[in-house]
């Protein structure tokens, strides 16, 4: 293996993040791996301790940077928001160009495989800013049903996702991050899925409309499904 896809869970943005990413990369050279490509949070103040330490471990590097990925919402806690109708998050109406996960993995394969990557950092995004009210909003439209966003505060956030069975410790990072990263800095388009893929982004409409056809969004998909 002369080639490795480096991403943290549950992000990089997380406590703890680059003491593991940065034992993993030396780990990797030591190992005779040549090439590091690095899934990156935009903005988040740990992720980018994530990003020097790949740097500093001597392999060639490339950092694939995004922000919210798309697919969250028919994922984890979200989902279950989405089917109860109400997706209460500490985000407020900040806009984000809401990424799909394909096109971080589509980027990212084309920096392991590719030559022309090393030493660069691609910042991924879609193809326009939505806010969460938004987003939300194309959610209710393809699913017929009544969903909506509620702008609530960090406490709020983690007494919700506790009562849901969620750890506290998780809860509270997870708000910590929202707030971090939720003020305006990542508001912003690139065109990096464009050049480097010679294609467009997919847009949050092509997900949504995607993803309601499975069903994964309606009320009591959980029990069906289960």
């Amino acid at each position: 293996m002369d080639a490795a896809y480096v991403a943290f869970y549950p992000d990089a943005a997380f406590p703890g993040a680059a003491r593991t990413v940065g034992s993993f990369a030396d780990l990797a050279v030591a190992c005779g791996v040549r090439r590091l490509v690095l899934l990156a949070d935009r903005g988040a103040d740990e992720a980018e301790r994530c990003e020097r330490a790949v740097r500093d471990s001597g392999a060639e590097w490339t950092i694939v940077r995004a922000g919210f990925i798309t697919q969250n919402f028919s994922e984890a806690f979200l989902v279950e928001l989405v089917r109860a109708g109400v997706v209460a998050l500490p985000a407020g109406d900040v806009a984000e160009p809401f990424t799909d996960a394909e096109d971080i993995a589509d980027v990212a394969v084309a920096a392991l495989t590719e030559n022309g990557h090393a030493g660069r950092i691609h910042d991924v995004t879609g193809p326009r800013l939505l806010t969460f009210a938004d987003a939300v909003g194309e959610i209710a439209r393809v699913t017929r049903r009544e969903v909506r966003y509620l702008s609530v505060t960090p406490e709020q956030f983690v007494s919700s996702l506790t009562r849901r069975g969620v750890p506290a410790e998780y809860a509270t990072q997870l708000a910590g991050l929202m707030v971090e990263v939720f003020d305006g800095r990542r508001a912003t388009v690139t065109d990096t899925v464009e050049r480097i893929l010679g294609r467009p982004p997919r847009d949050f409409a092509e997900y949504a409309h995607k993803t309601a056809a499975t069903g994964v969004w309606d009320a009591h998909a959980d029990r069906r499904l289960g």
